[in-house]
């Protein structure tokens, strides 16, 4: 666990560090460096149990947003092809992605949260 928890923050870290050139960076690396946060208190055992609920609800909203201008407008080969931002419906597709990445390990540590919570005596 404390292994997959290092490789997601150095993920989010470097997520964060490469949205320099981007037009709408700031609520990218807000959300990068929340979610790396979040592995940090995981990391010192002080995770509250509100903090990967927020991130995995903004997540998946966030996702749900951008769904809807994918259809029709992007393959899954233009998606992977190309390391350059070839439209608008490519970049939204890779955000989605990053927000997935955040979202899947958001759920993990709010599972993992609840549990440890549960074994502890009240």
């Amino acid at each position: 666990m404390k292994l997959l928890n290092g490789l997601f923050f150095c993920a989010y870290i470097l997520s964060a560090l490469v949205q320099y050139n981007d037009p709408d960076s700031l609520p990218w690396v807000v959300v990068y460096l929340a979610a790396a946060c979040m592995c940090v208190a995981q990391y010192r055992r002080n995770l509250p149990r509100w903090l990967p609920l927020i991130l995995l609800f903004t997540s998946l909203v966030w996702i749900a947003t951008l769904v809807p201008s994918l259809y029709g407008n992007v393959s899954w080969s233009d998606i992977f092809e190309s390391v350059s931002m070839k439209t608008k419906a490519v970049e939204e597709a890779r955000e989605i992605g990053g927000l997935a990445f955040v979202a899947l390990w958001a759920a993990v540590l709010s599972y993992v949260t609840t549990l440890g919570s549960r074994a502890d005596p009240a």
